[in-house]
Protein backbone atom coordinates (compact mmCIF):
# COMPACT_ATOMS: atom_id res chain seq x y z
CA UNK A 1 0.00 0.00 0.00
CA UNK A 2 1.46 3.39 -0.97
CA UNK A 3 1.45 5.80 1.98
CA UNK A 4 -0.39 9.14 1.20
CA UNK A 5 1.54 11.96 0.13
CA UNK A 6 0.92 15.05 -1.38
CA UNK A 7 4.08 14.94 -3.00
CA UNK A 8 3.73 13.54 -6.68
CA UNK A 9 6.79 11.14 -7.86
CA UNK A 10 8.57 11.87 -10.90
CA UNK A 11 6.59 9.36 -12.94
CA UNK A 12 3.36 11.46 -12.20
CA UNK A 13 4.85 14.48 -12.01
CA UNK A 14 6.31 13.70 -15.66
CA UNK A 15 2.76 12.80 -16.90
CA UNK A 16 1.14 15.60 -16.10
CA UNK A 17 3.54 18.02 -17.82
CA UNK A 18 2.60 15.52 -20.87
CA UNK A 19 -0.87 16.09 -20.53
CA UNK A 20 -0.51 19.74 -19.87
CA UNK A 21 1.31 20.40 -22.85
CA UNK A 22 -1.21 18.32 -25.10
CA UNK A 23 -4.16 20.59 -23.44
CA UNK A 24 -2.50 23.80 -23.92
CA UNK A 25 -1.46 23.29 -27.16
CA UNK A 26 -3.87 20.81 -29.06
CA UNK A 27 -6.75 21.44 -26.85
CA UNK A 28 -7.25 24.86 -26.07
CA UNK A 29 -6.65 26.16 -29.48
CA UNK A 30 -9.49 24.09 -30.96
CA UNK A 31 -11.84 24.17 -27.72
CA UNK A 32 -14.41 26.96 -29.34
CA UNK A 33 -14.30 25.65 -32.70
CA UNK A 34 -15.82 22.53 -31.56
CA UNK A 35 -18.00 23.38 -28.63
CA UNK A 36 -19.54 25.52 -31.44
CA UNK A 37 -19.79 22.52 -33.78
CA UNK A 38 -21.36 20.56 -31.41
CA UNK A 39 -19.72 17.45 -33.00
CA UNK A 40 -16.99 14.96 -31.83
CA UNK A 41 -13.60 16.21 -32.09
CA UNK A 42 -12.00 13.19 -34.46
CA UNK A 43 -8.61 14.99 -35.16
CA UNK A 44 -8.22 15.62 -31.75
CA UNK A 45 -8.95 12.10 -30.44
CA UNK A 46 -7.41 10.39 -33.22
CA UNK A 47 -3.88 13.28 -32.27
CA UNK A 48 -4.48 11.65 -29.02
CA UNK A 49 -4.14 7.93 -29.72
CA UNK A 50 -1.12 8.80 -32.29
CA UNK A 51 0.77 10.35 -28.99
CA UNK A 52 -0.25 7.32 -26.90
CA UNK A 53 -2.78 9.43 -24.79
CA UNK A 54 -5.83 7.66 -25.75
CA UNK A 55 -5.03 4.51 -25.42
CA UNK A 56 -5.34 1.42 -22.74
CA UNK A 57 -2.09 1.20 -21.63
CA UNK A 58 -2.20 4.55 -20.84
CA UNK A 59 -5.27 4.21 -18.32
CA UNK A 60 -3.88 1.33 -16.82
CA UNK A 61 -0.63 2.53 -16.37
CA UNK A 62 -2.24 5.70 -14.75
CA UNK A 63 -5.03 3.30 -12.81
CA UNK A 64 -2.01 0.52 -11.40
CA UNK A 65 0.55 3.85 -10.13
CA UNK A 66 0.17 3.66 -6.57
CA UNK A 67 -1.00 6.21 -4.95
CA UNK A 68 -3.61 6.31 -7.36
CA UNK A 69 -3.05 9.82 -8.20
CA UNK A 70 -1.46 9.75 -11.75
CA UNK A 71 -4.94 9.32 -13.40
CA UNK A 72 -6.96 12.48 -11.17
CA UNK A 73 -3.61 14.57 -12.37
CA UNK A 74 -4.26 13.34 -15.52
CA UNK A 75 -8.08 14.50 -15.57
CA UNK A 76 -7.47 17.87 -14.13
CA UNK A 77 -5.02 18.63 -16.77
CA UNK A 78 -7.38 17.59 -20.07
CA UNK A 79 -10.28 19.71 -18.28
CA UNK A 80 -8.21 22.53 -18.01
CA UNK A 81 -7.55 21.88 -21.54
CA UNK A 82 -11.28 21.43 -22.40
CA UNK A 83 -14.01 20.03 -20.59
CA UNK A 84 -15.80 19.25 -23.53
CA UNK A 85 -13.04 17.91 -25.17
CA UNK A 86 -11.82 16.16 -22.54
CA UNK A 87 -14.97 14.43 -22.22
CA UNK A 88 -14.38 13.52 -26.06
CA UNK A 89 -11.45 11.83 -25.18
CA UNK A 90 -12.17 10.19 -21.48
CA UNK A 91 -16.12 8.93 -22.69
CA UNK A 92 -14.19 5.76 -23.49
CA UNK A 93 -13.20 5.30 -20.25
CA UNK A 94 -16.18 4.74 -18.28
CA UNK A 95 -17.21 1.91 -20.30
CA UNK A 96 -13.60 0.66 -19.66
CA UNK A 97 -14.61 1.22 -15.86
CA UNK A 98 -17.73 -0.83 -15.97
CA UNK A 99 -15.95 -3.70 -17.55
CA UNK A 100 -13.25 -3.23 -15.01
CA UNK A 101 -15.58 -3.23 -12.01
CA UNK A 102 -17.89 -6.03 -13.18
CA UNK A 103 -15.65 -8.21 -15.28
CA UNK A 104 -13.26 -11.16 -15.17
CA UNK A 105 -9.53 -9.85 -15.68
CA UNK A 106 -9.81 -12.38 -19.08
CA UNK A 107 -13.10 -10.23 -19.85
CA UNK A 108 -10.59 -6.92 -19.26
CA UNK A 109 -8.13 -8.48 -21.53
CA UNK A 110 -9.87 -8.80 -23.97
CA UNK A 111 -12.13 -6.21 -24.32
CA UNK A 112 -10.31 -3.19 -22.59
CA UNK A 113 -7.93 -2.43 -25.72
CA UNK A 114 -11.24 -2.50 -27.52
CA UNK A 115 -12.09 0.41 -25.77
CA UNK A 116 -9.87 2.32 -27.84
CA UNK A 117 -8.44 0.63 -30.72
CA UNK A 118 -5.28 1.72 -32.19
CA UNK A 119 -4.12 4.96 -33.70
CA UNK A 120 -4.72 3.65 -37.17
CA UNK A 121 -8.36 2.65 -35.87
CA UNK A 122 -9.06 4.69 -33.08
CA UNK A 123 -12.61 3.26 -31.48
CA UNK A 124 -15.06 4.15 -28.35
CA UNK A 125 -16.43 2.74 -25.68
CA UNK A 126 -19.84 3.64 -23.89
CA UNK A 127 -21.01 2.96 -20.43
CA UNK A 128 -25.13 2.90 -20.80
CA UNK A 129 -26.82 3.00 -17.25
CA UNK A 130 -29.23 6.14 -17.64
CA UNK A 131 -32.91 5.84 -18.61
CA UNK A 132 -35.93 8.35 -19.63
CA UNK A 133 -37.42 7.17 -16.33
CA UNK A 134 -34.49 5.75 -14.41
CA UNK A 135 -31.36 8.57 -13.63
CA UNK A 136 -30.25 9.23 -10.44
CA UNK A 137 -32.42 5.99 -9.25
CA UNK A 138 -30.97 3.06 -10.93
CA UNK A 139 -32.20 0.47 -9.07
CA UNK A 140 -35.60 1.04 -11.28
CA UNK A 141 -33.95 0.12 -14.73
CA UNK A 142 -36.45 -1.45 -17.47
CA UNK A 143 -34.17 -2.81 -19.92
CA UNK A 144 -34.36 -6.02 -19.72
CA UNK A 145 -31.82 -8.92 -20.62
CA UNK A 146 -33.02 -12.47 -20.81
CA UNK A 147 -31.23 -15.50 -21.35
CA UNK A 148 -31.65 -18.20 -24.30
CA UNK A 149 -30.39 -21.03 -22.63
CA UNK A 150 -30.59 -22.89 -26.36
CA UNK A 151 -28.28 -20.19 -27.95
CA UNK A 152 -25.89 -19.35 -25.16
CA UNK A 153 -27.17 -15.42 -26.08
CA UNK A 154 -28.49 -13.03 -24.33
CA UNK A 155 -31.50 -11.11 -25.45
CA UNK A 156 -31.52 -7.30 -24.75
CA UNK A 157 -34.46 -4.28 -25.05
CA UNK A 158 -34.74 -1.22 -23.75
CA UNK A 159 -33.51 2.45 -24.28
CA UNK A 160 -30.79 4.52 -22.57
CA UNK A 161 -30.42 8.03 -22.39
CA UNK A 162 -27.84 10.44 -21.92
CA UNK A 163 -25.28 8.38 -22.88
CA UNK A 164 -21.90 9.61 -23.96
CA UNK A 165 -20.54 8.38 -26.79
CA UNK A 166 -24.29 6.08 -27.24
CA UNK A 167 -24.62 4.76 -30.20
CA UNK A 168 -21.67 5.73 -32.18
CA UNK A 169 -19.34 3.60 -30.00
CA UNK A 170 -17.95 0.45 -30.95
CA UNK A 171 -18.18 -1.26 -27.74
CA UNK A 172 -21.24 -0.36 -25.35
CA UNK A 173 -21.53 -1.71 -21.35
CA UNK A 174 -24.83 -1.96 -20.82
CA UNK A 175 -26.53 -2.38 -17.52
CA UNK A 176 -29.55 -4.35 -17.89
CA UNK A 177 -32.29 -5.98 -15.24
CA UNK A 178 -31.92 -9.79 -15.24
CA UNK A 179 -34.60 -10.08 -12.68
CA UNK A 180 -36.87 -7.16 -11.95
CA UNK A 181 -38.59 -8.07 -8.79
CA UNK A 182 -34.67 -7.70 -7.01
CA UNK A 183 -34.53 -4.33 -7.95
CA UNK A 184 -30.58 -3.25 -8.06
CA UNK A 185 -29.53 -6.77 -7.19
CA UNK A 186 -31.54 -8.23 -9.93
CA UNK A 187 -28.99 -6.24 -12.16
CA UNK A 188 -26.20 -7.06 -14.31
CA UNK A 189 -23.43 -5.60 -17.73
CA UNK A 190 -23.07 -6.76 -20.63
CA UNK A 191 -20.53 -6.03 -23.50
CA UNK A 192 -22.48 -5.40 -26.83
CA UNK A 193 -19.35 -6.36 -28.96
CA UNK A 194 -19.04 -3.74 -32.65
CA UNK A 195 -21.48 -4.06 -35.15
CA UNK A 196 -24.02 -5.86 -32.89
CA UNK A 197 -27.23 -5.97 -34.83
CA UNK A 198 -30.16 -4.93 -32.67
CA UNK A 199 -28.22 -1.31 -31.24
CA UNK A 200 -29.04 1.47 -32.80
CA UNK A 201 -28.59 5.34 -31.78
CA UNK A 202 -31.72 7.05 -30.83
CA UNK A 203 -31.96 10.95 -30.25
CA UNK A 204 -28.80 13.00 -30.00
CA UNK A 205 -28.91 15.70 -27.44
CA UNK A 206 -28.08 19.10 -27.91
CA UNK A 207 -26.76 20.24 -24.92
CA UNK A 208 -26.01 23.72 -22.46
CA UNK A 209 -22.09 22.57 -21.69
CA UNK A 210 -19.20 19.78 -23.14
CA UNK A 211 -21.05 20.24 -26.22
CA UNK A 212 -18.03 18.51 -27.83
CA UNK A 213 -18.72 15.06 -26.03
CA UNK A 214 -21.37 13.17 -28.46
CA UNK A 215 -23.90 12.33 -25.58
CA UNK A 216 -27.64 10.64 -27.28
CA UNK A 217 -29.93 7.73 -26.82
CA UNK A 218 -28.92 3.70 -26.90
CA UNK A 219 -32.04 1.79 -28.62
CA UNK A 220 -31.76 -1.95 -27.58
CA UNK A 221 -34.27 -3.89 -30.44
CA UNK A 222 -33.87 -7.98 -29.34
CA UNK A 223 -30.28 -7.43 -29.55
CA UNK A 224 -28.33 -10.34 -28.98
CA UNK A 225 -24.89 -10.53 -27.23
CA UNK A 226 -22.99 -14.14 -26.48
CA UNK A 227 -23.46 -15.92 -23.08
CA UNK A 228 -19.24 -14.80 -22.45
CA UNK A 229 -20.35 -10.90 -23.27
CA UNK A 230 -22.21 -11.19 -19.14
CA UNK A 231 -19.67 -9.44 -17.04
CA UNK A 232 -18.29 -11.71 -14.64
CA UNK A 233 -19.62 -14.70 -16.35
CA UNK A 234 -23.23 -16.47 -15.46
CA UNK A 235 -22.20 -18.72 -12.64
CA UNK A 236 -21.51 -15.45 -10.66
CA UNK A 237 -24.47 -13.94 -11.55
CA UNK A 238 -26.58 -17.08 -10.46
CA UNK A 239 -24.91 -17.23 -7.46
CA UNK A 240 -25.63 -13.38 -6.80
CA UNK A 241 -29.68 -13.75 -7.76
CA UNK A 242 -29.23 -16.87 -5.70
CA UNK A 243 -28.32 -14.91 -2.36
CA UNK A 244 -30.58 -11.74 -3.10
CA UNK A 245 -33.78 -13.87 -3.10
CA UNK A 246 -32.94 -15.35 -0.25
CA UNK A 247 -32.07 -12.38 1.35
CA UNK A 248 -28.57 -12.09 2.41
CA UNK A 249 -26.92 -8.18 1.53
CA UNK A 250 -24.88 -7.78 -1.38
CA UNK A 251 -21.32 -5.54 -1.55
CA UNK A 252 -23.21 -3.76 -4.27
CA UNK A 253 -24.92 -3.72 -7.76
CA UNK A 254 -23.21 -3.11 -10.95
CA UNK A 255 -23.64 0.58 -12.06
CA UNK A 256 -23.07 1.69 -8.88
CA UNK A 257 -20.05 -0.25 -8.61
CA UNK A 258 -18.47 1.95 -11.78
CA UNK A 259 -19.51 5.11 -10.35
CA UNK A 260 -17.86 4.43 -6.90
CA UNK A 261 -14.68 3.87 -9.00
CA UNK A 262 -15.03 7.07 -11.36
CA UNK A 263 -16.62 9.62 -9.24
CA UNK A 264 -13.11 11.14 -7.87
CA UNK A 265 -12.27 10.75 -11.62
CA UNK A 266 -15.16 13.29 -12.44
CA UNK A 267 -14.57 15.42 -9.70
CA UNK A 268 -10.80 16.05 -10.82
CA UNK A 269 -12.26 17.37 -13.93
CA UNK A 270 -14.62 19.83 -12.36
CA UNK A 271 -11.81 20.85 -10.80
CA UNK A 272 -9.90 21.12 -13.92
CA UNK A 273 -12.55 23.83 -15.10
CA UNK A 274 -12.32 25.87 -11.72
CA UNK A 275 -8.85 26.15 -12.42
CA UNK A 276 -8.96 27.41 -15.55
CA UNK A 277 -11.51 29.68 -15.01
CA UNK A 278 -9.68 30.78 -11.55
CA UNK A 279 -6.16 31.58 -13.58
CA UNK A 280 -7.70 33.34 -16.12
CA UNK A 281 -9.72 35.83 -13.94
CA UNK A 282 -6.47 36.25 -11.95
CA UNK A 283 -4.78 37.37 -14.73
CA UNK A 284 -7.55 39.34 -15.63
CA UNK A 285 -7.60 40.85 -12.62
CA UNK A 286 -4.23 42.19 -12.68
CA UNK A 287 -4.50 43.65 -16.52
CA UNK A 288 -7.21 45.24 -16.35
CA UNK A 289 -7.99 48.51 -15.06
CA UNK A 290 -10.42 50.59 -13.79
CA UNK A 291 -10.44 53.75 -12.34
CA UNK A 292 -6.53 54.20 -12.77
CA UNK A 293 -5.72 51.11 -10.99
CA UNK A 294 -5.87 47.27 -11.53
CA UNK A 295 -9.16 45.54 -10.24
CA UNK A 296 -7.36 43.05 -8.45
CA UNK A 297 -6.25 46.37 -6.24
CA UNK A 298 -9.83 46.32 -5.02
CA UNK A 299 -10.84 43.75 -1.93
CA UNK A 300 -14.26 43.22 -3.84
CA UNK A 301 -12.19 41.44 -6.72
CA UNK A 302 -9.26 40.45 -4.49
CA UNK A 303 -11.58 38.76 -1.78
CA UNK A 304 -13.05 36.64 -4.97
CA UNK A 305 -9.80 34.90 -5.65
CA UNK A 306 -8.67 34.35 -2.65
CA UNK A 307 -11.95 32.33 -2.40
CA UNK A 308 -11.93 30.79 -5.55
CA UNK A 309 -8.12 29.77 -4.73
CA UNK A 310 -9.23 28.28 -1.03
CA UNK A 311 -12.27 26.23 -2.39
CA UNK A 312 -10.00 24.64 -5.68
CA UNK A 313 -7.54 23.39 -3.12
CA UNK A 314 -9.56 22.03 -0.58
CA UNK A 315 -11.56 19.99 -4.00
CA UNK A 316 -8.41 19.06 -5.13
CA UNK A 317 -7.25 17.63 -1.49
CA UNK A 318 -10.94 15.36 -1.06
CA UNK A 319 -10.17 14.04 -4.63
CA UNK A 320 -6.69 13.42 -3.98
CA UNK A 321 -7.60 11.31 -0.74
CA UNK A 322 -10.61 9.65 -2.38
CA UNK A 323 -8.36 8.70 -5.42
CA UNK A 324 -5.89 7.17 -2.85
CA UNK A 325 -8.61 5.57 -0.89
CA UNK A 326 -9.87 3.90 -4.01
CA UNK A 327 -6.30 3.06 -5.35
CA UNK A 328 -5.34 0.86 -1.69
CA UNK A 329 -8.28 -0.62 -1.05
CA UNK A 330 -9.43 1.73 1.35
CA UNK A 331 -13.49 1.42 2.30
CA UNK A 332 -15.67 4.59 1.74
CA UNK A 333 -16.79 4.63 5.17
CA UNK A 334 -17.99 7.84 4.78
CA UNK A 335 -18.70 8.50 1.50
CA UNK A 336 -15.58 10.25 0.82
CA UNK A 337 -15.74 9.16 -3.17
CA UNK A 338 -19.26 11.23 -3.20
CA UNK A 339 -17.92 14.25 -1.13
CA UNK A 340 -14.58 14.55 -3.89
CA UNK A 341 -17.17 14.72 -6.92
CA UNK A 342 -19.72 16.89 -4.67
CA UNK A 343 -17.30 19.39 -3.56
CA UNK A 344 -15.63 19.55 -6.58
CA UNK A 345 -18.54 19.60 -8.64
CA UNK A 346 -20.16 22.81 -7.33
CA UNK A 347 -17.09 24.36 -6.40
CA UNK A 348 -16.66 24.44 -10.51
CA UNK A 349 -20.01 25.53 -10.83
CA UNK A 350 -19.63 28.48 -8.37
CA UNK A 351 -15.53 28.89 -9.32
CA UNK A 352 -16.48 29.82 -13.13
CA UNK A 353 -20.31 31.63 -12.00
CA UNK A 354 -16.88 34.20 -9.53
CA UNK A 355 -15.17 34.67 -12.79
CA UNK A 356 -17.87 35.74 -15.03
CA UNK A 357 -17.78 38.59 -12.65
CA UNK A 358 -14.93 39.51 -12.10
CA UNK A 359 -14.59 39.41 -15.90
CA UNK A 360 -18.23 41.86 -16.27
CA UNK A 361 -19.86 41.99 -19.40
CA UNK A 362 -16.59 39.99 -21.19
CA UNK A 363 -17.56 37.26 -19.09
CA UNK A 364 -21.03 37.03 -20.71
CA UNK A 365 -20.06 37.01 -24.25
CA UNK A 366 -18.20 33.87 -26.33
CA UNK A 367 -14.93 36.21 -27.09
CA UNK A 368 -13.74 35.44 -23.65
CA UNK A 369 -13.72 31.48 -22.60
CA UNK A 370 -15.48 31.97 -18.91
CA UNK A 371 -18.94 31.61 -20.00
CA UNK A 372 -18.17 28.16 -21.96
CA UNK A 373 -16.33 26.66 -18.84
CA UNK A 374 -18.98 27.81 -16.71
CA UNK A 375 -21.50 26.08 -19.17
CA UNK A 376 -19.41 23.03 -18.83
CA UNK A 377 -18.90 23.01 -15.27
CA UNK A 378 -22.84 22.51 -14.64
CA UNK A 379 -22.94 19.25 -15.91
CA UNK A 380 -20.73 18.23 -13.14
CA UNK A 381 -23.36 18.65 -9.98
CA UNK A 382 -26.00 16.16 -12.87
CA UNK A 383 -23.96 13.27 -14.10
CA UNK A 384 -22.73 10.43 -12.35
CA UNK A 385 -25.31 11.37 -9.85
CA UNK A 386 -26.29 14.78 -8.86
CA UNK A 387 -25.43 16.91 -5.87
CA UNK A 388 -28.66 15.83 -4.17
CA UNK A 389 -27.72 11.75 -4.71
CA UNK A 390 -24.04 12.46 -3.16
CA UNK A 391 -25.10 14.56 -0.05
CA UNK A 392 -27.83 10.80 0.03
CA UNK A 393 -25.00 8.69 -0.14
CA UNK A 394 -22.65 10.26 2.59
CA UNK A 395 -25.50 11.28 4.94
CA UNK A 396 -26.53 7.15 4.73
CA UNK A 397 -22.74 6.39 5.33
CA UNK A 398 -22.00 8.49 7.99
CA UNK A 399 -25.32 8.11 10.07
CA UNK A 400 -26.03 3.53 9.43
CA UNK A 401 -29.81 5.42 8.37
CA UNK A 402 -31.68 4.46 5.40
CA UNK A 403 -32.42 8.46 4.18
CA UNK A 404 -34.58 8.41 1.85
Amino acid sequence: MAEFSLDLDEDTLQIQGWVHDFAANVMRPAAHEWDEREETPWPIIEEAARIGLYSFDFIAQAFAEPSGLMMPVALEELSWGDAGIGMAILGSTLGLAGIASNGTTEQLMEWGPQCYGTPEKVQLAAFAVSEPDAGSDVSSLRTRAVYDEAKDEWVLNGTKTCISNGGIADIHVVVASVDPELGSRGQASFIVPPKTPGLSQGQKFSKMGIRASHTAEVILQDCRVPGHCLLGGKDKLDEKLSRARQGIKSSGQAAMKTFEATRPGVGAQALGIARAAYEYSLDYAKERKAFGRAIIENQSIAFKLADMKMRIDAARLLVWRASWMGRNGKDFVAGEGSMSKLFAGETAVWVTEEAIQILGGYGYVRDYPVERWHRDSKIYTIFEGTSEIQRLIIARAISGVHIK
